[in-house]
């Protein structure tokens, strides 16, 4: 570590965020992911969710974009999703009701066209790399918003997994976890014993930065990690430490990058978690991890299915853990960590400063398999 990890800085970050982090919202002012472009066939429509939202995406059968309606229709509430695309609109599955790309409703079979009652909610939508994207807050604002870029998945020279699940934890969590590198202590079994160099950080408007480099003191390379680096690598002082790991929270997003020196990346990755219910302890991963294709043409092609298993192990480890986070929040009542490490702690400040308060209204955390009264 690097001498920014003084006795000083070793204090809870709960007197300097002021707020319980799980209970800060995700700022809905940005793109959001909310599916992936193979999930919404031509001429369907399917649901999906942000912070308690309920979405529909429509993908009209002759080729036309994607568009986005609040998913219930005006009548009777009734999820838009299980309805049917005809043209430019989709149809209520209960009696009918049409609503078009603007949230119009333009038909109701048994009233005249004069007398059309209101319409619902419609989102901007982009589709971009295979992911479908909506922007939840303010609509005027989603022109002059930033959209991410999204890890090297249009460049040839890398092969890009696309990856994600359901994580039954806040946000924050996840974004703790990826930053935070020295918890390479937990995938012992899968990477071998490695020791992280903490490098330094930046910390920016809507951002945090961390950077690492790593040196096996035990175990062998997985075969996962060699499709990354593109050789085999062992625990001598050749390899320690060659590699920079950068890691970045650019509000609401991550993202990661590999690379030795000067030349291009090994591996980089865009990571997006998006809330799903209204108290946001629930998030949906999307995820686009690049690989740098090796000299060997079609070597990467042909070992993917053992890189893809490896990143698993490892995504599945991540995932019990933040999860385990989670249960112990709904334990205690609130967040009791006692955090010492100082790009977290700056990444805790960051996530309060970019989010919203939990309102007044909010509902009460349930747990897992728990109800409300």
């Amino acid at each position: 570590m690097d001498q920014s990890l003084s006795p000083d800085s070793m204090q809870s970050s709960a007197p300097v965020t002021g707020r319980d982090l799980r209970r800060i919202r995700a700022n809905p002012d940005f793109w959001y992911p909310v599916a992936w472009s193979r999930e919404l066939k031509p001429g369907k429509t399917i649901g999906t969710r942000y912070a308690g939202q309920p979405i529909a995406l429509v993908r009209p059968k002759e080729g036309g974009s994607v568009f986005a309606l609040e998913d219930r229709c005006a009548h009777r509430q009734v999820p838009l999703s299980k309805g049917t695309v005809k043209g430019e609109s989709v149809q209520c599955c209960y009696h009918g009701w049409a609503y078009g790309r603007s949230g119009r409703c333009i038909d109701v079979p048994y009233l005249g066209k004069g007398k059309l009652p209101n319409g619902v909610r419609t989102y901007p939508v982009r589709e971009v790399d295979g992911l479908i994207f909506v922007f939840p807050g303010d609509p005027a604002k989603a022109e002059t918003t930033p959209f991410p870029r999204l890890a090297e998945v249009a460049n040839p020279a890398y092969k890009t997994r696309r990856f994600g699940q359901l994580v039954h934890c806040h946000y924050s969590f996840m974004h703790e976890n990826l930053m935070d590198m020295n918890h390479q202590f937990m995938h012992m079994k899968q990477m071998g014993q490695m020791k992280p160099r903490f490098l330094g950080q930046e910390r920016g408007p809507g951002l945090v930065e961390a950077r690492y480099s790593f040196a096996r003191t035990s175990g062998k390379q997985p075969i996962g990690e060699a499709l990354i680096f593109g050789q085999k690598r062992d625990n001598s002082e050749k390899f320690a430490h060659r590699d920079v790991m950068t890691i970045r929270t650019v509000y609401p997003y991550q993202t990661l990058h590999i690379q030795t020196g000067d030349s291009a990346p090994v591996m980089d990755l865009w990571i997006a978690y998006v809330p799903q219910d209204e108290a946001e302890l629930t998030n949906r991963v999307f995820g686009l991890l690049s690989i740098k294709r090796p000299g060997v043409p079609g070597l990467l092609d042909l070992a993917w299915p053992f890189l893809t298993a490896f990143t698993e192990r490892i995504f599945r480890e991540d995932r019990e853990i933040v999860e385990l986070e989670q249960n112990a929040w709904y334990e205690q009542g609130g967040d009791r960590n006692q955090e010492i490490f100082p790009v977290i702690c700056n990444l805790r400040e960051l996530l309060v400063e970019c989010g919203l308060p939990a309102g007044q209204d909010a509902p009460a955390p349930v747990a897992r398999g728990a109800s409300s009264a």
